[in-house]
């Protein structure tokens, strides 16, 4: 770390960047409303924090109760960005996330990020917001 002295003669600190968070995530329950109501769509997404200067590569798989899972799912979140990945727009080549079906979700990541997770539903008019930090495994 170093100290340098700006034009107005305040010290300010330079840190490079560091990747924070964990590399592996689990979402146990998701589950995309098949229905919505006024001008807020119903839907979920994953929210992604990479602090670090390397690309996040993301492997996301999506795990069902009755079906085989849906693997492979990749996404990019630059470093030093966020991305809300809407769930409904996760696919590996044809198979999409269905309306309506409970679902869990796990993330792999070649860098440390952090994880949130959130759901909308507009499927009645007194709406529900739910955000929550997904779980860290390593």
């Amino acid at each position: 770390m170093t100290t340098d002295q700006t034009e107005l003669g305040t010290s300010a600190r330079k840190i490079a960047p560091a990747a924070t968070g964990h590399t592996y995530w689990v979402i146990p329950d998701g589950y995309i409303p098949p229905e919505s109501r006024g001008t807020l769509e119903s839907h979920e997404s994953i929210c992604v924090l990479n602090t670090g200067l390397e690309d996040a590569d993301l492997n996301i798989t999506i795990f069902f109760e009755d079906r085989e899972p849906i693997e492979n799912i990749e996404a990019i979140v630059p470093g030093r960005r966020t991305s809300h990945i809407r769930t409904a727009s996760l696919h590996s080549g044809d198979q999409y996330i269905p309306t309506g079906v409970p679902y869990a979700i796990t993330v792999s990541s070649n860098v440390p990020v952090i994880i949130q997770y959130s759901r909308l539903d507009t499927t009645q008019p007194e709406l529900a917001l739910m955000s929550v930090i997904a779980f860290p495994l390593n």
